[in-house]
């Protein structure tokens, strides 16, 4: 059994309205979305901007309600739990949006927004708190000193590895990385996707990816959804699908690729350093 089955996934919004406030016309956002992803593995949601991706996460989290569809997580259908089971399967199912500066609260020291799911979730101690927070930073290479800092000192590297760190907290089984480094230089992006591989083989997580950028996705996932107004057009194995696709659309979005990633490069994990072994495919794709 796969840990996540989505079926049939469907999401609309009013677009008009008419007489009493009704609705005459939707807009269908993600329609009829099918996917699998198995334990320990990353897939790759793909496509241009208002392809569906982004409402397509929200939507297996459930932090958007489905209009039809289900969302089997771990055998359990998502769509149908109250909010006391919802709170609970929140715990093994967490998110890394897309903006590290707006992501964490600003008011906070990124300590203590790093420990708060830890007080919510569990009723966990200030000392407890502090020294779990401590060895979470510590795995996703921050020093201990940040966590007195504000979200407004540090750079968006260091955010988004705190924001990584707080997914953390929970002990999850799947994440759903929202364009995790979009907003990140090419460099950091590097440190920040080795260190997501190393989280990925420590902890046997399983990610949920979701990208513009198909220069990312030879180097990050292991099957890829291309994604276009809504549904599907293709899916598949990273290799096969970048080798010989078989939708005009995914023949587009590949050409548009400035230079390909070499698949010398994929799957290389190693601890963030200041010269990752991403960094010259991140560097080639920005030209």
């Amino acid at each position: 059994m796969s840990l996540l089955e989505v079926e049939g996934l469907v999401k609309r919004y009013p677009v008009r309205q008419g007489f009493l406030g009704r609705a005459k016309e939707w807009f269908t956002a993600v329609d009829d979305v099918t996917f699998t992803a198995e334990r320990g593995e990353t897939v790759a949601l793909v496509g241009e901007s208002g392809a569906g991706k982004s409402t397509t996460g929200r939507l297996v989290l459930r932090l958007i309600e489905p209009d039809a569809g289900t969302v089997r997580f771990d055998g359990v259908d998502v769509t149908t739990l109250d909010r006391a089971g919802l709170r609970r399967m929140r715990l093994r199912m967490q998110m890394i949006f897309q903006d590290p500066y707006s992501s964490l609260d600003p008011h906070l020291p990124v300590g203590e927004s790093v420990a708060e799911p830890l007080a919510v979730h569990f009723g966990m101690g200030r000392t407890d708190r502090l020294r779990r927070t401590a060895e979470l930073l510590d795995v996703v290479g921050i020093s201990s000193d940040v966590a007195e800092r504000y979200p407004a000192e540090l750079s968006g590297g260091q955010l988004q590895r705190a924001a990584i760190a707080r997914a953390l907290t929970m002990k999850p089984d799947l994440i759903v990385a929202d364009e995790p480094v979009a907003a990140l230089d090419v460099s950091v992006r590097a440190q920040v996707l080795n260190l997501m591989y190393d989280l990925q083989a420590e902890f046997g997580l399983t990610y949920l990816f979701i990208t513009h950028d198909l220069s990312l996705v030879e180097v990050i996932a292991d099957r890829a959804i291309v994604m276009s107004t809504g549904r599907i057009v293709e899916q598949g194995p990273v290799a096969s699908l970048f080798a010989a696709p078989r939708e005009a659309y995914t023949r587009a979005l590949l050409d548009a690729i400035p230079r390909p990633v070499p698949l010398s490069l994929r799957r290389q994990p190693v601890r963030p350093d200041p010269e990752p072994d991403l960094e010259p495919a991140l560097e080639a794709a920005k030209d």
